[in-house]
C-alpha cells in the first residue's frame, strides 16, 4: 500500500476510500448517523441523504456455483439470483453465509463496499446504475456512503454491468 494511502486509512479512510484516492477517481463521501435499529441499512442511507432509493446500491454477496461473487443493486429492489449466475455464466446462484462474506471482504454487513475488500471478488452491477449520472455504494462500514459513476466503480471492480435487480 502506497504511503498516501496508509496515511488516508490510519486518519479514518476505509479501504473503499483508500482505494478511490490511490486510483484517482472522483467520488464524494456521505456520512451519516446509522441507527442501528433501522430495518435497512440501504433505505437509511437513502433517507438520512436525501437520495432517491433508486441511485443508493446496496452490495450483496452471493455463492455461484461454489465462488463467492459481488452483486451491486438498487437498495429499492431485490437481487435476482437466476439473472445473477447467468451473468457470471453460471448455473446457481445462492445467498453467501454472513460470516463468510465479512471474512472474505474485510467489512461487516451493513457495510460491505464492492472497493477494497480484502479479496478482489468477481462483480456484477445492475445495469440500472447507468441510467445516473452517479451513484451510492457502501463506503466501508455503517453510516458512510461513497457517490462516483457507475462507470467508474465497474472499472475499478472489474465489473459486468447486467441486469441482475428486480423490484
Amino acid at each position: 500500500m502506497a504511503k498516501k494511502a496508509k496515511k488516508q486509512q490510519q486518519s479514518g479512510g476505509t479501504p473503499a476510500t483508500v482505494a478511490l484516492t490511490a486510483a484517482g477517481a472522483a467520488f464524494t463521501v456521505h456520512a451519516y448517523e446509522h441507527d442501528p435499529a433501522h430495518p435497512s441499512y440501504g433505505e437509511e442511507a437513502a433517507e438520512a441523504m436525501g437520495v432517491s432509493p433508486d441511485r443508493v446500491f446496496k452490495t450483496l454477496v452471493a455463492d455461484v456455483d461454489g465462488q463467492l461473487t459481488v452483486a451491486v443493486v438498487p437498495v429499492a429492489g431485490q437481487l435476482d439470483l437466476k439473472a445473477l449466475a447467468a451473468a457470471v455464466g453460471g448455473k446457481r446462484a445462492t445467498m453467501a453465509d454472513p460470516a463468510l462474506a465479512e471474512r472474505t471482504t474485510g467489512y461487516v454487513r451493513g457495510g460491505i463496499s464492492p472497493l477494497g475488500q480484502r479479496k478482489k471478488l468477481r462483480t456484477v452491477i445492475d445495469a440500472s446504475a447507468e441510467q445516473h449520472a452517479t451513484i451510492c455504494v457502501s463506503a466501508g462500514r455503517r453510516g458512510l456512503e461513497v457517490e462516483l459513476s457507475a462507470q467508474d466503480l465497474a472499472a475499478l471492480t472489474d465489473a459486468v454491468l447486467a441486469p441482475v435487480g428486480r423490484a
